[in-house]
């Protein structure tokens, strides 16, 4: 197997706002290829990783090297597996790899022809065809509308209840399947796909992402050496609200403010940049919609 199929996304980034030190303790909660956690021990940095992905945990394995920590886990899991120490740094990747996008029997892309999967843990859980299958209407229109972000999502969800309704049964079984249905009954704006936010909602729905992240933001930033940072890049609008949201709250950003507009808090935290940066296109093309903030915890 490739050892780096993929790009890390905004990799130099990442390093330079972890501050990464010789010996200093740094998680990643998704090792993903290793790209990230390998720029860390290049800098002489200690990783404990986590990756819900069996195939990229064992390539980070080979990648990083026996002295790295590993672990076969959902990031919500780091508080426990760093068993009270603290990081100088944690790192979490958000999203879909390119190794997953780009492998049809993963499921995640309408580009491929593949079985409907989405899981990011193959091993674990129900599959997106599986979730299709038992789904209410409302139920599905929700999660195509909160999650997908999708303005015709009764439209779509009526259209999976009706083939799944008819005799003989036409379960979706195939990622080419549902494309094509939601192309059926939903306009293309540009050049997005019609499927596109319909993958995106069935995706996080399945994997509970946002409840993923929603648990790690509340527990992360207590596992933090001070000085230590955490680091998050989101892909979409729903993870970096979430984010900005968690890491203003936690700065005290919200708090009333001075004479000089400074924050009057007491928290323990400070934003390191107020805006995110943003991925490049032109290195990365698909780290276009790449959102990174970081979070100090006052030394």
């Amino acid at each position: 197997m490739d050892e780096t199929p993929h790009l890390s996304v905004l990799l130099e980034d990442v390093v330079d706002l972890l501050a990464v030190r010789p010996g200093g303790l740094y998680a990643d909660g998704t090792l993903g290829w290793g790209g990230h956690a390998a720029a860390v021990v290049s800098r002489g940095g200690r990783v404990v990783g986590t990756d819900r992905d069996a195939e990229a945990l064992a390539a980070a394995r080979t990648r990083l090297g026996p002295e790295a920590e590993l672990h076969h886990a959902r990031f919500s899991a780091l508080p426990a597996l760093l068993a009270g120490r603290l990081a100088d740094g944690i790192l979490l990747d958000l999203g879909v790899s390119s190794p997953q996008l780009d492998r049809p029997e993963r499921g995640f892309s309408f580009r491929l022809n593949g079985p409907l999967d989405m899981r990011m843990d193959p091993s674990s859980g129900e599959s997106a065809a599986e979730w299709l299958a038992r789904v209410g209407a409302d139920e599905l229109a929700d999660v195509l509308y909160k999650y997908g972000e999708e303005r015709q999502s009764r439209r779509v969800a009526r259209a999976i209840i009706a083939r799944r309704s008819v005799e003989p049964p036409e379960p979706l079984v195939t990622t080419r399947q549902l494309a094509e249905l939601v192309a059926s009954v939903v306009r293309a704006e540009g050049r997005i796909h019609p499927a596109t936010r319909t993958f995106q909602g069935i995706r996080i729905a399945i994997n509970d992402e946002l409840g993923e992240l929603e648990r790690a933001l509340a527990a992360l930033p207590d596992c933090l050496a001070p000085g230590g940072r955490l680091v998050v890049i989101s892909f979409h609008s729903l993870e970096d609200r979430a984010v900005k949201s968690a890491f203003r709250r936690l700065a005290g950003e919200d708090a009333p403010r001075d004479l000089y507009g400074n924050p009057v808090s007491t928290t323990p935290f400070r934003l390191v940049e107020r805006r995110a940066r943003r991925g490049d296109a032109d290195v990365n093309p698909r780290a276009r919609s790449a959102r990174l903030r970081v979070l100090e915890r006052i030394a």
